[in-house]
């Protein structure tokens, strides 16, 4: 099913946004790679003020290239989720409600997301120019010295996802096997 939807997410938006599910993201989404990732859970653990507010909050495993003259953002393809695994589970345990990448998670992860009912979503690898176009605002909001990789706050209109995981933890290959026909 095709959805539009306007984040952050409702509760009721994740009662029924179903693993295959494709949509049309409006609204404030945070980038973060490792190292961000790494940060944040180090201040965490630290007992230490993150710079961001976690409760349905959606990230973006993102890395962007340099913007051009005019530019928002470059070149805004996924990362490869899985190497975000090991910290999820504590930002999940904070509230956010959505992830965007690409690839499997681990049982880890997808229990976690259980738990805390959140949803992850895929982005079209190799699509990253396309994906720019629908990121309308985009400021570097922490940890500025780690330059692709630092925290964004962006504003996307209309952004293409596909739900690879839904809020009750069925993955997009159970998706796939229950849909063959």
């Amino acid at each position: 099913m095709e959805r539009e939807i306007n984040l952050p997410f409702t509760e009721e938006d994740l009662n029924t946004i179903k693993t295959g599910d494709i949509l049309y993201l409006n609204g404030t989404v945070y980038s973060a790679r490792d190292a961000a990732h790494k940060r944040l859970c180090e201040q965490i653990e630290g007992g230490g003020e993150i710079p961001l507010d976690l409760k349905d909050a959606v990230l973006y495993y993102l890395g962007p290239t340099p913007a051009r003259p005019g530019q928002v953002i470059g070149s805004a393809g996924p990362t490869t989720a899985g190497r975000m695994d090991k910290y999820t589970p504590t930002l999940l345990d904070l509230g956010m409600k959505g992830m965007i990448g690409k690839g499997a998670r681990s049982e880890e992860v997808r229990q976690s997301m259980i738990k805390n009912k959140a949803i992850y979503m895929g982005a079209t690898g190799g699509a990253g120019a396309l994906l720019s176009k629908c990121i309308v605002e985009s400021e570097t909001i922490a940890y500025d010295d780690l330059g692709t990789e630092a925290i964004r706050r962006m504003v996307v209109k209309d952004f293409p996802v596909t739900v690879l995981i839904d809020a009750e933890g069925t993955t997009f290959e159970e998706f796939l096997a229950r849909n063959k026909n």
